[in-house]
């Protein structure tokens, strides 16, 4: 296989990956905030992230993925409007699972809670506070952002311009107002909390990754992921958090997949009202359309959502079932096989899945021009590290339309055209649609 390389949001190149245990990869991707069910651009990360597991594993690696769910945040709280958000999170946690479970892409190995890795997280802030990084004011612990000489390289920013963007909580207690909350106070109205050495309240987002990603991986694993709008303040803080207690950087290769935006080019997203749960999508056009709708877009880049994108992934799907028909089970044709090549060789240069596409469309034209029989080994190889590998699963006709479609076959022969357009009509009124080939006939389903 080509070498393997992918692009590293700190140093802003592609570079050559190298796993920190040869053959193992660790990833750690931000998984969601349980307050509300899962929209279309929630499930970029997943499938992204996913698929890249996919591929990493054809090419040899054991690959352990994370992806957490936060279920103590403050959106959660104010999304419970008053009730409980114990309870709210748990929904929604229970929502996220069975939505994704319809992506048909497995689950990831380990989905740690928040809530039941707070030990963890009161132990690196512990080893903050011993280590003068942090600082208990009012109950709350706060992080000493300008302690940390490395803070800025991740996101490229000017320290003195950033804004966490907390707002106006804590700035009474803040030694500096670029300082981050590690742990906050329990508050009246909040159904939850912990005991801590300084006092009994929750974790702060950020830390809550740093230690989980910790705890499941290590210090300096493979690849950190998420998405764009994840790079400032959260993943800055975390490699901040964990550089500090650590005194190593959290992981080798960070990754950012782009964000969706309306065809009118408008960000997409839940403040907004303008993005669908990723339910309703799936409802609407099936597991299949959005994979391949997600992997036509690089993962670095944004991607217009809308009516017209996910039905040309539609199409798309529909255009692989039917030259899968076509295909036979076996070796295919070597005369292909630089298109297989270069697929897998498009995904080692920073997982381009669009050019594996192209890659894979040049081989579907190119076994639909062949005379003949045609292998269907390499296409179920590529579909497979993409997960649609399920686009061969197409039951074949009913008999009875295979007997009409062999009487059709014979009165053409016999040159009684009106018997064949008769018998035609009658196979279409079942469902298929009939197609000469030199070959023979050929049965595909009517969309």
């Amino acid at each position: 296989m080509a070498e393997l390389r992918l692009y590293d949001t700190r140093t802003r190149s592609v570079r050559e990956f190298e796993p920190r245990d040869p053959g193992r990869v660790g990833i750690y991707v931000c998984g969601p905030t349980v307050y509300a069910r899962i929209h279309i651009g929630n499930a970029r990360p997943f499938v992204v992230f996913s698929l890249l597991k996919r591929f990493l594993e054809h090419a040899g690696y054991t690959v352990c993925l994370v992806v957490n769910v936060t279920d103590v945040n403050d959106k959660i709280y104010a999304a419970a409007r008053g009730g409980s958000s114990i309870e709210l999170a748990d929904t929604m946690t229970a929502a996220y699972v069975a939505d994704t479970d319809r992506l048909e892409l497995g689950r990831p190995d380990h989905e740690p809670l928040a809530s039941a890795s707070i030990a963890a997280m009161v132990e690196e802030i512990a080893v903050l506070l011993n280590g003068g990084h942090a600082y208990v004011a009012g109950g709350d612990v706060y992080f000493r952002v300008r302690r940390d000489a490395g803070y800025g390289a991740l996101s490229g920013r000017d320290v003195d311009s950033m804004d966490q963007g907390e707002g106006v909580e804590g700035v009474d207690l803040k030694e500096d107002p670029l300082d981050f909350a590690l742990w906050k106070a329990h508050k009246a109205d909040e159904d939850s909390a912990w005991d801590a050495p300084w006092g009994r309240g929750r974790p702060g987002w950020h830390i809550e990754c740093s230690a989980m990603a910790e705890s499941l991986l290590g210090v300096g694993f493979d690849i950190h992921g998420g998405g764009l709008d994840l790079l400032f303040p959260h993943h800055e803080n975390e490699a901040a958090q964990t550089r500090s207690a650590r005194g190593a950087e959290l992981a080798a290769h960070w990754m950012h997949n782009g964000m969706l935006a309306a065809t009118d080019g408008e960000k997409m997203s839940k403040s907004l009202g303008n993005i669908a749960p990723l339910y309703e999508v799936l409802d609407r056009h099936g597991r299949d359309a959005v994979i391949l709708y997600f992997a036509s877009a690089h993962y670095r880049q944004p991607i217009a959502y809308g009516d017209e994108p996910i039905a040309a992934a539609a199409a798309g799907v529909q255009r692989i079932r039917d030259a899968a028909r076509r295909l036979v089970a076996g070796d295919s044709p070597l005369e292909l096989r630089p298109l297989h090549v270069r697929f897998f060789e498009a995904l080692a240069d920073d997982f381009n899945t669009p050019s594996a596409l192209a890659a894979m469309w040049d081989w579907i034209r190119g076994a639909n021009r062949r005379a003949g029989p045609v292998g269907d080994r390499d296409l179920r190889e590529m579909l497979g590290v993409l997960g649609l590998e399920n686009l061969f699963d197409v039951p074949g006709p009913p008999a009875a339309l295979l007997a009409l479609a062999e009487a059709r076959a014979i009165a053409r022969a016999e040159d009684d055209y009106a018997r064949a357009d008769e018998l035609r009509a009658q196979i279409e009124a079942g469902g298929w649609s009939v197609r000469d080939t030199p070959t023979g006939f050929e049965l595909t389903p009517l969309a």
